[in-house]
Parts: structure tokens; C-alpha cells; sequence
């Protein structure tokens, strides 16, 4: 199992990850609203602006003030 820090000493399993984007579009908005009404919303940021969601295979969504490029770059 390999671990992406996605900031501030969180990790995320990267076999879990399905996709690493930018919170800018409407539909990326949509799909953070209703993984927060769902419970499903894990929010990384610890107060910093949003630069990037992570969308994992289990239908989890994580914010993260690190952008895509840093995510992606980890690995």
C-alpha cells in the first residue's frame, strides 16, 4: 500500500484514487455538495483555500490546499 500526503501529515491510500482535480467547475462543486450532505466529505485543509479534490474509488471526496500538480508529483 503506497501513501500520497495530501498536506498538513494527511495520507490517502493512492490504490483508492480514481481521480485528482481542481475545485473550480460547477460539476466539481455539485459533486463536493453532495458528498458533504452524504457524510462522505473529509476536508484536509484545515482552513487553507481548496486547490484540489481528490475522488477515490470508494466514493470518498478529500480536499486538499496542495494542488493537483503536488499531489500527482508525489508519487
Amino acid at each position: 500500500m503506497k501513501l500520497i500526503n495530501v498536506g498538513f501529515d494527511n495520507a490517502v491510500n493512492a490504490d483508492r484514487i480514481v481521480a485528482v482535480v481542481a475545485p473550480d467547475s460547477a460539476p466539481i462543486k455539485r459533486l463536493m455538495q453532495a458528498a458533504k450532505e452524504q457524510g462522505r466529505l473529509l476536508d484536509a485543509t484545515q482552513g487553507r483555500k481548496t486547490a484540489s479534490v481528490i475522488i477515490t474509488d470508494c466514493d470518498y471526496v478529500i480536499l486538499s490546499y496542495l494542488t493537483a500538480d503536488r499531489i500527482v508529483g508525489m508519487d
